[in-house]
């Protein structure tokens, strides 16, 4: 299985990214497992940003995020995106989307695959 991650980008303070994963490979690892973001800003640990499931629905790790980040799947594309609204200089960080080893979000599962991640610089 593998994940593209696609979207980053050099923006300035305040307007939106639209950040893109496919997956690709062995059928029916993709449909009934839970996917997530998460970020690495320079010096920080990683950290999740939210998971969505096609068996409970959407989770976000990180309350200070929910209110301008959306997680959002399209199955038929194999695709998950991220929407990113009102961005802020300490959103910069490398995003990066996973593919966890459970099908529910609120297991908490592991990452199982990992995307290469895109950068996402966001100047004041």
């Amino acid at each position: 299985v593998q994940l593209q991650a696609s979207g980053g980008g050099l923006v300035q303070a305040g307007v939106s990214l639209r950040l893109s994963c496919t997956a690709s490979g062995p059928g029916g690892v993709w449909d009934d497992t839970a996917f997530a973001w998460f970020r690495q800003a320079p010096g920080k640990e990683r950290e999740g940003i939210s998971c969505v499931s096609n068996r409970d629905g959407m989770f976000d790790y990180t309350d200070s995020l929910k209110d301008r980040f959306t997680i959002s799947r399209d199955n038929a594309k194999n695709t998950a995106y991220l929407v990113m609204n009102g961005l802020k200089p300490e959103d910069t960080a490398v995003y990066f989307c996973a593919l966890l080893n459970s099908p529910y979000c609120s297991a908490y599962g592991r990452p199982r695959y990992w995307g290469q991640g895109t950068l996402v610089t966001v100047s004041s």
